[in-house]
């Protein structure tokens, strides 16, 4: 691999890549850095994960004149977590070079924006939606921008996005270097290319093939107010050792780490809106064993090299199909088995089949457990730590205080005694989730695959997509759980832990 300093980086860049613990190009950032520096168009096709934002960035920092105050670089991203994770990472690359970011999006105060905006940043990472807004109110000047940049392009088609983006690009100075970036290359982006960039390179990173031999995959069909407390059956019953659980939304994470605290589970959430510093916490907590279950949403969990996942919940099913494959590579890793469970509202049937057209492997149903089972589940796990305990054989003066014991009561008495201390019964505390508006059921499905067209103008955008935000009060005592079919995705009983009391 090509070190960053064999890449013609100034050393001002090159200190902030390496304050960054970064040393070696990925393929797509050596491609993208020596055509980008070069001040070539480029098509850069890879998928997530594989360090696309220092890829541009880096040719987008070194270009910034720092002494002009006009905006000179535009990010466009799909999402307002993407803008953010962007504008982040972007910040880090310029901060030895003092290059000014600022990320605008929908769902914050549009007035705050304006002014963060007098403050006259160089580079802007924004959303369509507000980038426009922008645009119409002229409180986003473009006069002066030489580099834009088309992040997720896919993404943003897929999103109903595309009149924007095209409405964007024309409000840019024609004489300027375009970046696009996307996993496929669908007719309608190549369409925009061939409009907007000047006889681009290619850079095309063959992705990595993801096998789904070892995950057995299952879907759970259930209305949106249901799905926390058939997940926490599905934990009690399963016992993941760890688990990362999928929800579609900031709030949505937010919601079902608290949701699984107050349920007595050892979750954390991570979402872009999150500090680095914090996100890094949660990450090495998670690799520690010390956290047993992360909620995550897409654009956090993206690059994240954790092994040892042994479960995967999507708790909401993703929009594409790349995106579930990506998900459940989380599991399934080094030649061990993984359990992938994906959780399907009556109205979303229609994204369950093209995703099993995607992996090419049928889904099975999974009848999720009742409540006595899930009670079952932790009697299992209390049996394993009594046993475990037993055969370590380290109990010292205890056994003195056991033969006491015994001459008082029965030994299945006692036995049974120490298990229930040990048994964590599932709680039945309340907890508010709040409903998230399901996927559009467009032409039966609204998207079509690797490469495919999105039906019916692509459903909900960005952060207008946060649902209907009703809370809906959960309790594990709703009468969903049924007993599961297949058997063979319950997995062994593992060390999920739970919270005391």
């Amino acid at each position: 691999m090509v070190k960053f300093s064999e890449l013609n980086i100034s050393e001002t860049t090159l200190k902030s890549v390496r304050r960054m613990g970064f040393e070696e190009a990925t393929p797509i950032q050596e491609g993208t850095i020596r055509l980008g520096m070069e001040g070539k168009d480029i098509i850069g096709q890879a998928q997530t994960g594989t360090g696309k934002t220092t890829a541009f960035g880096i040719p987008l920092i070194e270009k910034i004149d720092t002494k002009d105050g006009n905006v000179q670089g535009l990010v466009i991203a799909p999402t307002r977590e993407l803008a953010i994770q962007v504008s982040e990472e972007l910040y880090r690359l310029g901060q030895d070079k003092n290059v000014r970011i600022l990320s605008v999006y929908g769902g914050q105060e549009i007035s705050r924006q304006i002014r963060a905006l007098k403050n006259r940043p160089q580079i802007i990472v924004g959303t369509p939606g507000r980038l426009l807004d922008h645009i119409n109110r002229r409180t986003l000047k473009l006069d002066n921008v030489n580099t834009l940049i088309l992040d997720e392009a896919d993404e943003m088609l897929n999103m109903g996005f595309i009149e924007d983006i095209q409405t964007i690009m024309s409000s840019v100075p024609e004489e300027r270097q375009t970046l696009l970036f996307s996993a496929t290359m669908p007719d309608a982006i190549r369409r925009i290319a061939e409009k907007f960039m000047k006889t681009p390179e290619i850079v095309k990173i063959k992705s990595k093939e993801m096998t789904v031999e070892n995950i057995e995959q299952f879907y759970v069909k259930s209305v949106e107010r249901e799905k926390f407390d058939i997940l926490s059956r599905l934990i009690n019953v399963q016992q993941p050792e760890l688990a990362i659980i999928f929800g579609r939304t900031k709030r949505r994470v937010d919601e079902l780490a608290k949701a699984l605290n107050i349920r007595g589970y050892v979750a954390e959430g991570i979402h872009g809106d999150l500090s680095q510093a914090k996100r890094m916490s949660v990450l090495k907590q998670f690799k520690a064993g010390k956290v047993d279950i992360l909620v995550a949403t897409d654009v956090a969990a993206r690059g994240l090299d954790i092994s040892g996942v042994s479960h995967v919940y999507n708790f909401d099913i993703p929009q594409d199909p790349e995106s579930y494959v990506h998900r459940i590579g989380r599991t399934g890793r080094a030649g061990k088995k993984g359990v992938a469970v994906t959780f399907v509202t009556p109205r979303e049937m229609g994204y369950l089949s093209i995703v099993e057209r995607t992996t090419k492997k049928k889904m099975e149903a999974l009848i999720p457990p009742t409540a006595d089972e899930a009670v079952l589940g932790q009697k299992r796990v209390a049996m394993e730590q009594l046993q475990e305990m037993t055969e370590k054989n380290n109990l010292g003066d205890y056994r003195t205080f056991a033969a006491e014991m015994l001459e008082k009561f029965d030994a299945v008495d006692l036995i049974a005694a120490a298990l229930k201390t040990l048994t964590k019964e599932p709680e039945d505390v309340p907890v508010s989730i709040s409903e998230e508006r399901p996927l559009p059921s467009r032409g039966g499905g609204g998207y079509k695959g690797k490469g495919g067209r999105s039906s019916g103008g692509g459903g909900y955008k960005g952060s207008r997509s946060t649902g209907s935000g009703r809370p809906s009060s959960s309790r594990s005592g709703s009468g969903a759980g049924r007993r599961r079919e297949g058997g063979s995705g319950a997995g062994r009983p593992g060390r999920t832990r739970r919270h005391e009391g």
